[in-house]
């Protein structure tokens, strides 16, 4: 986040590298940055195995995800609220995720916008497989309900580490167990 694009401010490329340093895990980095065409390279450098980048930010969609040939892997677009599910569709042959934010990006915490079902279910399909992930008010309930409308990646903050439990590996297990139920 850049304070831009969205009004918060996260990390950048030196977090990535010092994570890259402590995990061979992969890194998925998700660009809510104003210009991403101008970063995305200095994630990749740093040790990102794929980024996602917004569509509706300023950039040149295709050539920014075409432009990441040293990535493990292709490229992904995000998809804002508001944004109609049309504004993606040039680019689903060259991506292999689709990030359909289910809150308004910026701040955690956020609750879970129901109407984004709909655009989930609208994603038509490629030639080769897609990747649906949501990201934004994601608990076990609306987990559910993002599988069912067909996504298959949940990025979970708030419902994970302010779980009853406070044990982060009894939340992720629910949060689990209701997606693949």
């Amino acid at each position: 986040m850049d304070g831009h694009f969205v009004p918060n401010i996260t990390f950048g490329p030196d977090t990535i590298a010092a994570l890259r340093k402590a995990t061979k895990l992969p890194l998925d980095v998700h660009l809510m940055i104003e210009r991403p065409d101008v970063y995305a390279d200095r994630f990749i450098d740093a040790g990102a195995d794929h980024v996602i980048v917004h569509v509706e930010a300023k950039h040149d969609v295709a050539k920014t995800i075409a432009g990441h040939p040293r990535s493990r892997q292709e490229s992904g677009l995000s998809l804002n609220p508001p944004t109609p599910v049309e504004k993606v569709l040039p680019f689903l042959d060259q991506i292999d995720e689709l990030l359909v934010m289910t809150v308004n990006p910026g701040f955690g915490g956020q609750a879970f916008l129901p109407e984004m079902l709909e655009k989930i279910r609208t994603v038509p399909q490629p030639r080769t497989a897609l990747d649906i992930s949501v990201d934004g008010g994601i608990n076990p309930v609306t987990g559910r309900q993002c599988v069912e409308a067909g996504a298959n990646i949940f990025v979970a903050g708030n419902s994970l580490f302010r779980h009853k439990t406070l044990d982060l590996h009894e939340a992720i297990n629910e949060l689990r167990s209701h997606v693949k139920e």
